[in-house]
């Protein structure tokens, strides 16, 4: 497909979220996944020459076409965006999902040592969590773990991506060393554990 460049670009522009390679495979059906690699990575090598209002990036383990962030102040003016923040505790019990994922309520609230359930509720409904299922336990707890929302919020391309607790350890103010500590000494539970 000698158009597969601009195919490409185009569904990009229309995406609203970041398109794997095997969405575009399902699209391009005779399409290969090198041919459609290599347009992505001309796609990105012309976008950097250019070094126009966007740019292409690997994020949640697919592309997407985002705006370049030295533009960011005029974007914000033209938008007036009413930022949506998120509390310390929807933090902290983002951190100790992201990090201890798959992880069940019980497990959250013994590390933060206060009840979730509200913070859970928020996160799941700004989609940065998601429900994996249940646990094979008395009472079949909910497992819980991040999404691909949280991945682009956060600009991550995996989990692997985020800092390692000894790196928090080192930048970080004394709550979240003491934070740090605690998701250290927890046993591994990988919602899976009884």
């Amino acid at each position: 497909m000698e158009d597969i460049k601009n195919i490409i670009e185009a569904l990009l522009f229309v995406a609203d979220t970041p398109v794997t390679i095997e969405r575009f495979k399902r699209t391009l059906a005779h399409s290969e996944t090198k041919e459609i690699r290599d347009a992505l990575r001309r796609l990105a090598d012309d976008y950097e020459a250019r070094r126009g209002g966007f740019y292409l990036r690997e994020v949640a383990g697919g592309y997407q076409l985002c705006t370049r962030p030295e533009h960011r102040q005029w974007i914000k003016l033209f938008l007036q965006p009413n930022p949506k923040r998120l509390s310390k505790a929807a933090l902290e019990t983002l951190a100790i999902i992201a990090y201890k994922q798959p992880i069940i309520r019980a497990d959250i609230e013994h590390i933060r040592g206060v009840d979730c359930g509200g913070v859970l509720r928020m996160l799941l409904e700004r989609k940065l969590i998601r429900i994996l299922g249940r646990k094979e336990i008395p009472g079949r707890p909910l497992i819980y773990a991040t999404t691909k929302t949280f991945l682009e919020l956060f600009d991550l391309k995996d989990l692997r991506d985020l800092p390692t607790l000894k790196e928090i350890d080192a930048y970080g103010n004394p709550v979240e060393k003491n934070m740090v500590s605690q998701l250290e000494n927890q046993p591994e539970t990988n919602g899976k554990n009884t």
